[in-house]
């Protein structure tokens, strides 16, 4: 029975282990930042009209919260605040046109994605053709073709980027640019993880890029 109900327990794990989704992001940071800041308050600058959003306002606060697990505070209205922080973010819809050819997997398989890529699978010398002897000289794509089964399948490229800078004077302290592409096409369930790769290892190693990769529950 113990050994049942441990058995029971590790297929649980495995299950709920695989309802984890890995996000990968490619992050860039370029800074100069200080080797000691007394002062970390900041005010999180207003976007444009046209741009602010609710959604994007939402995604400020992944921002604060990120910032607040690095020891930094926002400033109350009215005070001066040592540095400002901006944020901006995009999704692109990519669509990929993909070709599936109807023949019988006999024929071995094929895909057209984009204009260039068709490849069927070439048969060479005389082989054993089911039943009978396969020559070169007969090709069954000569007699008609296959038909194609088109559909779309879409892409979301996104990016942040988010920027650090003295108010004082106005110094760049601070750049970072996250790019990720994935099939999910909803912005809001990819972007905490965005993010937070945003600033893991802050500051980093300015000038190199990196991959990062977040587990996402659900």
């Amino acid at each position: 029975m113990k050994r049942l109900l441990t058995t029971a327990a590790a297929a649980l794990t495995l299950l709920l282990t695989g309802c984890a989704t890995t996000i990968r992001s490619d992050v860039t940071t370029f800074h100069e930042w200080p080797a000691e800041v007394q002062d970390k308050s900041y005010v999180l600058e207003a976007p444009p009209p046209q741009d602010d959003t609710l959604e994007l306002r939402s995604y400020q606060n992944l921002v604060r919260t990120e910032l607040a697990r690095l020891g930094f505070q926002e400033a109350a209205a009215g005070a001066k605040p040592a540095l400002k922080v901006s944020m901006r973010f995009t999704t692109t819809d990519v669509p990929v046109r993909v070709l599936q050819p109807d023949f019988p997997s006999y024929y071995g398989s094929a895909r057209f994605m984009g204009p260039y890529s068709f490849h069927r699978p070439y048969w060479g010398g005389r082989r054993y053709w089911g039943g009978g002897w396969y020559s070169p000289f007969y090709d069954p794509f000569w007699y008609g073709g296959p038909t194609y089964t088109e559909t779309i399948k879409h892409y979301y490229n996104r990016e942040v980027q988010v920027a650090i800078k003295s108010a004082a004077d106005g110094k760049r302290l601070f750049d970072v640019t996250v790019h990720n592409s994935s099939r999910d096409r909803s912005t809001p369930n990819v972007m905490p993880a965005l993010v937070q790769s945003a600033f893991t290892g802050f500051p980093g190693v300015s000038g190199v890029a990196r991959r990062v990769e977040l587990k996402r529950e659900g």
